[in-house]
């Protein structure tokens, strides 16, 4: 199988420097060495710690970490997470606020695919539940996903975003953060097209490449000047046969961190370094700003092979949402289509990955759709993360994101009750919790 075995050698070194880190730590915690007057210890200890931590989290996925929320009532309310529809790489999930009467305020959060997990938007799903009914796409790593499952490219990704929009009715606010905002623009206008009745009420994309050649990044200038047969041959590897998805052809989450890393090494090394010295000192601690930050940061997953491909080549080669030439299997998506959907572009006037104005072309491309369902913001001196979920967003985005939700609150109203009619009837199926 094709790289097999250097996946395998990526996963072997992994798995050794948590080792050296594991045995670093207790040789420098054994008591005897207190006896010995030489600070190396400490710092063998604080490097081990460090060393440890940050290989393991690179195979493990996140937790949630969402418990409670506070409701208008004042009391803590407990959260569970349900799985609404599952499928082989990716559910739909639900944030269901236990002894909450249910929100009239529904969201559909879609996460990106690009190497992290969903719960890169953890922050942004605790700044939403208190006000509304939230969900979200939960990708899968693909390393897990048995090769048996089939394949899984940007086509079959829109095709999920569909099912999802379809099966939480069109009184539903959807989200778009970064690297699925030209995706679900393609679902929503597929809607459009094929199921009416079935269109969101409104569409948020936040800082997403609806055309990269509208102010070009080095991300973007690396899709024009990549050539497909050198990213193929260089970057897709089998998954080794430690995992269930052994064989499959990915774009292996270790292999993304590095070049996540490689962006800006400088300030990272600075990061890990003064870590090091504050766990050698014993000032480290398990939720430190530190470790909040990297346990989510080098917690990545693999893509599929044609999914990555696939996106590098349309979505930023031949820039088919940018000219509306985008198809699902041969069959043109018309983004003009879209006609009762309410569309807001968000940016950040420093966003150096999706560049202002790579979103905003979002609303051009609407031409079907009348100038008062259309709003755009871009956040000053706000970079990419910060859009979604730094303070840019607390204070500034989110209430401009909610205003423009409840401003065209109950368009679709009469839509989704009659869609939700025949489910009642029948009786929905036990959900799962997560």
């Amino acid at each position: 199988m094709r790289y097999l075995p250097l996946y395998d050698l990526t996963e072997t070194v992994r798995n050794t420097n948590q080792w050296l880190g594991a045995t670093a730590q207790a040789i420098g915690s054994y008591p005897g060495v207190a006896l010995v007057p030489n600070p190396y210890f400490q710092w063998l200890r604080g490097w081990g710690e460090v060393m440890e931590r940050s290989f393991a989290r690179m195979v493990a996925k996140p937790d949630w970490g969402i418990y409670t929320v506070v409701g208008n009532d004042g009391r803590d309310h407990s959260v569970r997470i349900d799985r609404l529809v599952e499928k082989p790489f990716g559910n739909l999930i639900h944030f269901k606020v236990m002894g909450r009467e249910p929100k009239a305020r529904r969201i559909l959060l879609v996460a990106p695919m690009s190497g992290h997990y969903a719960t890169l938007l953890r922050s942004t799903v605790a700044s939403l539940l208190p006000d509304a009914e939230v969900y979200i796409t939960d990708w899968h790593n693909a390393r897990d996903i048995p090769v048996s499952d089939g394949k899984f490219d940007i086509e079959d990704y829109t095709l999920y975003l569909v099912d999802f929009m379809r099966h939480l009715g069109p009184d539903i606010n959807v989200v778009a953060v970064c690297q699925p905002a030209p995706l679900t623009l393609a679902a929503t206008a597929y809607l459009a097209a094929e199921d009416p009745e079935a269109q969101p009420q409104t569409l948020t994309l936040i800082g997403g490449p609806i055309d990269p050649g509208a102010s070009p990044t080095d991300v973007t200038d690396f899709g024009d000047r990549v050539a497909m047969e050198h990213l193929e041959r260089t970057v897709i590897q089998s998954v080794g046969f430690k995992y269930r998805g052994a064989g499959r052809l990915v774009y292996p989450g270790i292999q993304q961190l590095t070049s996540f890393m490689a962006m800006n090494s400088d300030k990272h090394s600075k990061a890990f370094s003064d870590q090091i010295m504050r766990a050698a000192r014993g000032e480290a601690s398990d939720h430190d700003k530190h470790n909040k930050f990297y346990d989510e940061y080098l917690a990545v997953m693999d893509m599929t092979a044609e999914f990555y491909l696939s996106t590098v080549d349309r979505i930023f080669k031949e820039r088919e949402i940018a000219k509306n030439t985008f198809t699902i299997a041969g069959k043109k998506v018309d983004i003009g289509k879209i006609t009762d959907v309410a569309v807001k572009t968000v940016e950040g006037e420093n966003d150096d990955i999706s560049a202002p104005g790579q979103c905003l072309a979002a609303l051009a491309l609407c031409t079907g759709l009348p100038d008062e369902k259309k709003a755009q913001h871009l956040e000053q001196g706000a970079g990419h993360y910060g859009i979604f979920a730094g303070k840019s967003w607390r204070n500034n985005i989110r209430p401009l994101v909610l205003e423009f939700m409840d401003e065209h609150a109950g368009t679709h109203a009469e839509q989704a009750r009659k869609k939700r009619a025949p489910r009642a009837a029948t009786g929905k199926p036990a959900l799962k919790a997560v």
